[in-house]
């Protein structure tokens, strides 16, 4: 029987984290898999509690969590009600809130019978898995990373043009065409990707990884390159790079999602990601 649980732990800063975990509760030990979602998304976002349904059918012990500072709440955990928040997250952040959740699972004696601590994977979303290839670089406990869809580059995708404009108003704005929202984005968030240049370097991680990668891209991406998957792999050639033919960013897949099945080239990244866990 799969079970649902649902937890709120301390975030790195002042807020929140709420944290699902699905698995099959039989007294065995499982893999664990954690998932990060991306920039103005959430845990719930479209087909992500039925796929958190599937990789618990798959044996897996799965943790999906909201990052902090991403602009929801935990009385709204689906919806961002809190803009000060997304203005003011970053990649430090969010970088700190994983940690937190892996030692959060890491010493939860409540799941002793169910959890193998010692085979910890990271799985993230597009930003959300480009945190997780910077993670697993920096902590030994990650034994497996798989990115979909994610940045080679995180400075690089920041026009400098605006920079100026962006220093002296403090703030700069990404529409959501889904919620119909102007999100903020204060200058911290430059601010920290300089003072902290090293630590969100996705090259130099890739270079140093000495955990296995699986990177999963559509070739139909409008939202981030295909050439990022490439770099992947010519920074560090053991990477496993998975292109899937006419894939968008989000692998065919919107929210909310009512359909019953998976579309194909959802199905697709299940089943490259499945594969590359079980091996």
């Amino acid at each position: 029987m799969i079970t649902k649980e649902s937890f709120i732990i301390d975030g790195s800063k002042s807020k929140k984290i709420l944290i699902d975990v699905n698995f099959n509760h039989n007294f065995k030990k499982k893999p664990i898999v954690i998932f990060s979602h991306g920039f103005k998304g959430f845990k719930d976002w479209g087909p992500f509690n039925k796929m958190a349904e599937k990789f618990a059918e798959k044996k897996f012990f799965f943790i999906k969590f909201n990052f902090s500072y991403n602009g929801t709440s935990i009385e709204n955990p689906n919806d961002f009600v809190d803009l000060d928040a997304f203005g003011n997250n970053n990649f430090s952040i969010e970088l700190d809130d994983l940690n937190l959740v892996i030692n959060w699972i890491n010493d939860n004696s409540k799941f002793s019978n169910e959890i193998d601590t010692n085979n910890i994977n990271l799985l993230g979303h597009s930003r959300g898995g480009a945190i997780s290839i910077l993670k697993s670089n920096e902590d030994s406990r990650i034994n497996k990373v798989i990115s979909w869809a994610s940045p080679s580059n995180f400075i690089n995708r920041m026009d400098e043009s605006k920079l100026d404009t962006w220093k002296k108003s403090g703030v700069a704005y990404i529409f959501n065409s889904r919620t119909n929202q102007n999100m903020p984005l204060f200058y911290q968030f430059y601010e920290d990707c300089i003072t902290n240049k090293k630590r969100i370097d996705i090259e130099n991680a890739c270079r140093n990884l000495t955990v296995p990668h699986l990177a999963i891209h559509g070739t139909e991406d409008p939202t981030v390159d295909i050439k990022d998957v490439n770099d992947f792999k010519n920074w560090n050639p053991k990477t496993i790079v998975h292109k899937i033919k006419d894939a968008n960013h989000v692998f065919g897949v919107s929210h909310p999602f009512n359909e019953k099945s998976f579309p194909s080239h959802f199905i697709k990244i299940l089943e490259k990601t499945f594969e590359f866990l079980e091996t």
